[in-house]
């Protein structure tokens, strides 16, 4: 698949997030982050512990900010919970499909918990998997599934609502060099199709800098957003793995050079 893209452009408002905190105890998972997103694909920049799950989290209304606010398509997600999230797609890095149910049997629950009809479902589902070219694996128990398939199930369930937001959270995880490569490109390649609002959580460089926005997250904090070449500038640095570390006062060693 050619890899597609585009850059953000003065669209809605698809996702918004203001002045948001969430700790843990005395830990700040989350320290005042704000930010507005509009069509395109975004990559959220952090290491491990940065906080990008515990924001994905906030996102999907399985958490609560302690302040802040979150509108999905306007919405303001702590009113009208049902109704933002019927915008969101979401890939969590922790594998979320029943194993012993088969490829069709999860994406018909999931349906049907959206409130979908058996013929919508069944649709939908047949038009996903095909693009993706596993509709022969519907009839398979998941649990005889690779990774990557299971990763790209996933990601049909979490495209059977056509979200106007899909949040991909470390998704790549465990996915050999090629899986991933065609499950970023494809959703590369919807972001454009579809005029989604892609948000995709990564640790990995090589990923963040195929999207047309940073927005790079550390100890809670939102240091910064920006393209590649914007980050490169402002810290006055010749790539972006080097722009984080600048941002992020972080350290790697030699060997570390495309992860933080």
């Amino acid at each position: 698949m050619n890899n597609q893209t585009t850059t953000p452009t003065a669209s809605p408002v698809a996702l918004s997030v203001k002045n948001v905190h969430k700790s843990y105890g005395k830990t700040k998972a989350l320290d005042d982050v704000s930010f507005d997103l509009q069509q395109g694909f975004y990559a959220l920049l952090g290491p491990n512990g940065a906080g990008k799950s515990t924001l994905f989290q906030l996102l999907t209304g399985l958490f609560v900010p302690d302040t802040g606010s979150i509108e999905v398509s306007g919405i303001d997600i702590s009113k009208r919970l049902t109704n933002a999230l019927a915008n969101i797609g979401i890939v969590f890095q922790q594998p979320a499909l029943d194993l012993d149910l088969t490829v069709q049997a999860n994406l018909t629950f999931h349906g049907r918990l959206r409130g979908m009809s058996t013929h919508e479902i069944k649709e939908r589902s047949h038009d996903e998997l095909s693009r993706l070219k596993i509709d022969d694996i519907a009839n398979k128990t998941c649990r005889t599934l690779s990774g990557g398939n299971r990763r790209k199930v996933e990601l049909v369930r979490a495209l059977l609502g056509r979200p106007k937001v899909l949040l991909m959270d470390e998704a790549t995880v465990g996915l050999d060099p090629a899986s991933r490569d065609l499950l970023m490109n494809y959703v590369h390649e919807l972001c454009v199709e579809r005029k989604m609002s892609v948000l995709w959580a990564t640790h990995l460089i090589d990923e963040a800098e195929q999207a047309e926005q940073v927005l790079v997250l550390n100890k809670g904090k939102l240091l910064e957003q920006g393209n590649a070449e914007q980050l490169c500038i402002k810290t006055q640095t010749d790539n972006l793995l080097d722009a984080f570390l600048q941002l992020s006062g972080e350290t790697v060693k030699p060997t570390e050079t495309r992860q933080i």
